[in-house]
């Protein structure tokens, strides 16, 4: 193998445990409400897209997030109800970091962090755009 080579195959094996590593994330979200989940599935969809075509189409075909994935490879697509559910996620989570009584510059960089996340999401389209 020259360097090349050996270049891409680990670029490919790093994108796929990195892929791995999200969905592992995705499903934790799925149990914890304050986690999300479809976001960790569209990382490992960008990362699988880039190493792994199997791992590429068993998201895609997902029975629960397929279409959704789908949606956003093809459209950048975020469903209302997705957008709804990571507004209630991010709040709740932001109520609970609250509750800790961390650092006011934790909260600060949370909230502007938060807030720049859901203008992405408003501004990403709802449905598929009509041809």
């Amino acid at each position: 193998m020259n360097i090349k080579t050996t270049y891409i195959y680990y670029k490919k094996v790093w994108f796929k445990v990195l892929g791995l590593m999200l969905v592992v994330l995705g499903i934790i979200g799925i149990v914890l409400p304050v986690m999300p989940t479809t976001i960790f599935f569209i990382l490992a969809l960008a990362c699988f897209t880039r190493s792994s075509p199997a791992l590429e189409h068993w998201l895609l075909n997902h029975p629960r997030y397929g279409t959704t994935l789908h949606q956003w490879q093809a459209h950048k697509v975020v469903p209302v109800k997705a957008k709804y559910c990571a507004a209630l996620g991010m709040l709740v989570g932001f109520i609970f970091l609250l509750a800790s009584s961390p650092a006011v510059w934790v909260i600060f960089l949370v909230a502007i962090i938060e807030v720049a996340v859901m203008i992405y999401l408003i501004l990403r389209p709802s449905s598929i755009p009509k041809s």
